[in-house]
């Protein structure tokens, strides 16, 4: 139901946050803005950096066997995708203030709005830095390696939008890096599977923030601002469908070579499940879509943390299997 005129919206939401969310129900005034900086109100960010990280350790166990460590990978990796996701919307926020003060969708986050200065928000990210430092710390050698090398990619992304069509190739780069790193945080090494899964969750970082970006596609042409949206225009479903098919095969790929199907058949039908139910969800994401409608598009983004736990399930079945 709408909200009514009994019910003003709490002071300084952004536009595209949960209406009711608990940043705006629940926080402490003063923290409100650092919150909605770090995207604490709009949860699904976390989620899409989260869930490779749990189809990486869960697949891994699929294929080694299940070990105590991986229950502490799935927690840390949570609590660390939650910091991480937030120092890197506060970094995203601080080059892009210019740019989002002149995009209706954005013009409201706490940068643009006046809500933060940048010196605070630098500040902010730097401590959520930190922080999510001490977590990775307490995996091994290899995998705090795999996190430090992931900064480069955090650090360029905002930028890809000025120089190319592409952004969402490395917004994907970023964000599946979990994949990797929880599959050596279980293992010790990286392996072929772990890459096969992260150029699937790439396939499917495109795929999901396409639809997202087709909110914003008017007011990035004025201003000059590129996407896959604005590349891919009228051929947007064709193209999606084409990242759906090769996300699912990769996908594949990464379950058949980290299980073995001549070692576990069983293990290796349930992983595959879950490759297909995953494919399923974005099939009828495409069936759903209308890149002229803004809240669809919204919508059908925010469907994607339905999407990727349905691989994290089976993968876990698969373990047991």
């Amino acid at each position: 139901m709408p909200d009514t005129a009994e019910t003003p919206e709490p002071q300084g939401q952004v536009a595209d946050a949960y209406k009711g969310n608990w940043v705006d129900r629940e926080a402490p005034d003063w923290a409100r803005p650092y919150l909605r900086l770090s995207r604490a109100d709009r949860p699904i960010g976390t989620w899409l950096l989260l869930l490779p990280c749990w189809w990486g350790v869960a697949l891994a166990a699929a294929g080694t066997g299940f070990r105590w460590i991986d229950i502490w990978i799935v927690l840390g990796t949570g609590i660390g995708a939650w910091l991480m996701r937030g120092a890197g919307c506060t970094w995203n926020d601080i080059t892009d203030r210019e740019i989002d003060a002149g995009v209706a969708r954005t013009r409201s986050r706490p940068i643009p709005s006046g809500q933060v200065s940048v010196t605070n928000a630098v500040v902010w990210m730097v401590l959520q830095s930190l922080t999510a430092f001490l977590i990775l710390i307490t995996f091994n050698g290899a995998a705090i390696a795999m996190g430090v090398a992931s900064l480069g990619l955090v650090a360029i992304y905002p930028f890809a939008k000025r120089f190319t069509y592409w952004p969402q190739i490395f917004l994907g780069l970023a964000f599946n890096w979990g994949a990797l790193l929880a599959w050596v945080a279980h293992t010790g090494s990286l392996g072929w599977p772990a890459v096969f899964l992260y150029a699937a969750g790439i396939c499917w970082t495109i795929f999901y923030d396409t639809i997202y970006a087709h909110q914003d596609k008017e007011d990035d042409a004025l201003i000059g601002v590129k996407s896959t949206a604005l590349l891919f225009g009228d051929q947007t479903a064709l193209r999606l469908q084409q990242f759906l098919v090769a996300s699912l095969i990769l996908m594949a790929l990464a379950a058949l070579g980290a299980i073995g199907p001549a070692e576990n058949r069983t293990a290796v039908i349930v992983a595959l499940m879950g490759v297909a139910g995953f494919g399923a969800h974005l099939y009828w994401q495409l069936r759903q879509l209308d890149i002229d409608d803004g809240d669809t598009c919204l919508a059908l983004f925010r469907a994607n943390r339905d999407a990727g736990l349905i691989p994290v399930l089976f993968f876990g079945l698969a373990v047991l299997a």
